[in-house]
């Protein structure tokens, strides 16, 4: 039966893979992204926020299913198979670990901590797979770059979990391990097949995770205003080299709720989960961008927009943008 699922989703992912890629385009400039503080990003740090790409074949002259690039007007819609299988998956995955974990919250963060970072090192063992066996893509250094600090950025929620004592429980450390094990190896073979589906499966979970913190926060305001910031939050939002983190903000810049002095000044455990927070945010935004054009972050500057299942009776892979938005996702975009 497993091997049965396997082979029915290898071919669906494979199909739609194909389905959504539109004909090779040159990219377009690149546009200047925003730092944490909200000054520009330098000439150096630029060339490392990549806005687009070409697809230029290996040098073996296999065919290798990369995100679509389009320009901001000709954003992709998702095969809605995939789009119901990956949101299928993700609700069923944080559902149980909401209920799992519904009087530990800090235990609760540590697993889902330790599951999110997955993606990204699995984006970039394929990625330097591919540079390995010849792959030249244009921006693909780019956005190894851009997935590298997503997944230092993804670790140091996880150590301040750990920190906050939310994996002092040897039952959560193996749950949590085991699931980031399989999910890995998971993750590598979606994004090998198609980059599209692998990047909305990570934009769903980052939405997920935008959404728990955002809950969190509003109902436990005055008690983390009264906590203490630990060390290796202020370690790495105040004290370190902050390129990195900057370097992660491809799309908006935006930062909400918390003081900005050059880098983010932590009051208290709130301040914290404010900074969570938004940095969920900025990796939502580069996932949607990377899900609908191929480009970490948009070339005019648009806000970032849930992507949407490909309607059934479409004849093209290419939608207008924002066309046959559910009021569920007008109500998210709003709220974003």
């Amino acid at each position: 039966m497993l091997g049965r699922c396997l082979a029915s989703f290898l071919l669906a992912t494979g199909a739609a893979a194909l389905h959504v890629l539109p004909p090779p385009r040159v990219a377009a400039t690149r546009p200047v992204a925003a730092s944490r503080s909200g000054a520009v990003i330098d000439a150096a740090q630029r060339s490392a926020v990549a806005a687009g790409r070409s697809r230029i074949a290996p040098r073996s002259g296999a065919v290798v299913a990369t995100a679509p690039v389009s320009s901001d007007s000709e954003r992709m819609a998702l095969d809605s198979n995939l789009y119901q299988l990956n949101r299928a998956i993700v609700d069923t995955v944080k559902g149980a670990i909401d209920i799992i974990y519904s009087k530990d919250p800090y235990a609760r963060f540590y697993v889902l901590e330790t599951v999110a970072r997955v993606p990204y090192f699995a984006y970039l063992s394929v990625m330097h797979l591919k540079e390995t066996f010849g792959s030249r893509e244009a921006g693909l250094s780019e956005r190894m770059r851009i997935h590298y600090a997503e997944a230092d950025n993804e670790l140091h929620h996880l150590l301040i979990m750990e920190a906050l004592g939310g994996n002092s429980s040897g039952i959560d450390r193996t749950v949590a391990q085991t699931m980031a094990f399989g999910y890995y190896w998971y993750v590598v073979l979606v994004y090998t097949l198609s980059e599209p589906a692998a990047y909305h499966l990570s934009e769903l979970i980052e939405d997920h995770a935008y959404i728990t913190y955002d809950k969190f926060i509003a109902e436990n305001e005055e008690e983390l205003k009264q906590k203490p910031v630990p060390d290796i939050a202020r370690k790495y939002y105040e004290e370190d080299n902050p390129f990195l983190y900057n370097l992660m903000y491809t799309a908006s810049g935006e930062k909400e709720g918390v003081v900005f002095e050059g880098q983010p000044r932590l009051q208290n455990l709130y301040d914290v989960f404010v900074c969570v927070r938004n940095d969920e945010k900025s990796h939502w935004e580069t996932l949607c961008n990377l899900v609908q054009s191929g480009n970490i972050a948009s070339k005019t500057g648009a806000p970032a927009q849930p992507t949407l299942p490909m309607k059934p009776e479409a004849t093209s892979s290419k939608l207008p943008w924002m066309a046959a938005v559910s009021e569920e996702e007008k109500a998210l975009a709003k709220r974003r």
